[in-house]
């Protein structure tokens, strides 16, 4: 199985860009798509916790649910990427 990369990586990288601790950490990225997205009001909150990775307490749940809300995080993704493009644009 796959091992996601640690927190530590990431905020090596932004350490090396350039970022204090008290700026920028991996974690901060997280919780300001969570904000978005929830303020968002176009995507449940269940679709974006597992969008985010947060996993189920329920191991079985867990173990064979891995596409749920498949459709909405799609969107959500997209979404993501057209806010953040325009956020380059400078809007």
């Amino acid at each position: 199985m796959l091992q996601p990369i640690s927190d530590n990586t990431l905020n090596a990288a932004l350490r090396r860009l350039g970022y204090a601790k008290e700026e920028m950490s991996a974690h901060g990225f997280r919780a300001t798509a969570s904000t978005l997205l929830n303020e968002s009001g176009k995507f449940s909150p269940d679709a974006i916790e597992r969008a985010l990775a947060h996993q189920d307490s329920n191991e079985i749940r867990r173990a064979y649910n891995r596409g749920a809300y498949w459709a909405e995080r799609v969107e959500m993704a997209q979404w993501w990427a057209d806010h953040l493009d325009g956020l380059k644009k400078g809007g």
